[in-house]
């Protein structure tokens, strides 16, 4: 069984990615050819943003928009603990300092009434995640944000495809950033990602920080990256956003599926009822993990964790917040695992899988 079965993905869009792919190899603009605007020109009418940048992965697409709001050493961002590494590591590249905000118990994603409290005159940035495939509390975190004159970013690499209030995840705030990494919910066959604004100065500044930070050829009027996605992977993206709302709403029903057949028995992350979740992962709860990982193993069951460790405690960053705890995202990171989810995961294997969480849980031998 695979955690995310891409190869049945493929098989069910083989036709249009396979001819999307060979009209890349034979206009052979393999960077900044034609599917990258393309891309951008789809992506803005499905978010309703003005402005869509394709990025080379999720994690430079966090670079870029904190580059064009020119975040300096000593600078503040204010995120989560609980989240993959790229959301802080952005920020300590640059110089500059997460300031976490613990989570939410229900939802793990960022406890907006706790926001507030960690504002200080040094704070650049908040930097909500969308964790999970669901949109963290965008219209009090704006509100926040809005007080203090500050810009939200919303890292929404979980997320694409999630509505907020009937909003589009990536066209909640003033920027939105999401990856296509092989396993999200619109996925590449590599690294790629995006970004998202209505605001054209910055639109301007991240095309600019993209390429160099070069506005005409060779004339570099800011510092920038090599960001770019290629054309290859535009591609692929394109021909899966063919079916992909069509996946979104497959994922939301197995995802609903799930919620049914397990809350009796573990605990189960929550949805709140003015948004929807793409279900980038979906994870339970459990309080003795190892084992719980070891007897779905048996069963022949894959899962994953995301994530064992809050930010503050991974080594790299310990520096960065000696001394602090956050007892929600510590007690998340004891205890979260992921189980199969995909567009394509029948009903059949969701009952099979739903069965092993139950005789794991009860110690009843494989």
């Amino acid at each position: 069984m695979d955690f995310v079965d891409l190869k049945a993905q493929y098989r069910e869009l083989k036709e249009s990615i396979d001819a999307r792919l060979q009209r890349v190899l034979e206009h052979a603009q393999f960077i900044m050819g034609p599917e990258v605007r393309e891309l951008e020109e789809k992506l803005e009418a499905y978010t309703g943003s003005r402005h869509c940048l394709s990025a080379a992965s999720g994690t430079e697409a966090l670079l870029i928009a904190l580059m064009a709001l020119d975040v300096k050493p000593g600078d503040e961002i204010i995120t989560t603990p609980f989240t993959f590494i790229a959301t802080a590591e952005m920020i300590v590249l640059l110089g500059a300092k997460p300031v976490f905000v613990d989570a939410e118990d229900d939802t793990a994603n960022i406890d907006a009434a706790r926001i507030e409290a960690a504002i200080t005159p040094r704070t650049r940035a908040i930097m909500p995640v969308s964790l999970y495939g669901q949109p963290a509390d965008m219209d009090e975190i704006n509100a926040i944000a809005a007080r203090h004159g500050l810009p939200v970013i919303e890292d929404a690499a979980q997320s694409f495809g999630a509505t907020y209030k009937g909003r589009k995840s990536c066209n909640l705030s003033a920027v939105g950033c999401t990856s296509f990494f092989p396993s999200k919910p619109l996925g590449c066959y590599g690294d790629g990602g995006a970004i998202f604004t209505s605001d054209d100065g910055l639109a301007k500044a991240m095309r600019e920080i993209r390429v160099h930070g070069q506005q005409g050829r060779y004339h570099h009027t800011r510092i920038g990256v090599g960001g770019r996605m290629d054309s290859i992977q535009c591609a692929v993206v394109l021909a899966k956003l063919e079916r992909f709302e069509w996946e979104v709403r497959q994922r939301g029903e197995i995802g609903a599926h799930y919620d049914a057949l397990l809350a009796p028995s573990v605990k189960t992350l929550k949805v709140r009822p003015d948004r929807t979740s793409v279900y980038a992962q979906y994870t339970v709860r459990v309080a003795e993990r190892a084992r719980f990982e070891q007897e779905l193993k048996a069963r022949g069951i894959p899962s994953a964790v995301h994530y064992p460790l809050s930010l503050h405690q991974q080594p790299a960053y310990v520096v960065h917040c000696a001394g602090q705890s956050f007892p929600v995202s510590e007690r998340l990171a004891r205890e979260v695992i992921s189980l199969p989810m995909h567009a394509d995961l029948d009903e059949n294997t969701q009952q099979r899988i739903v069965a092993a969480v139950r005789e794991a849980l009860h110690g009843v031998s494989p």
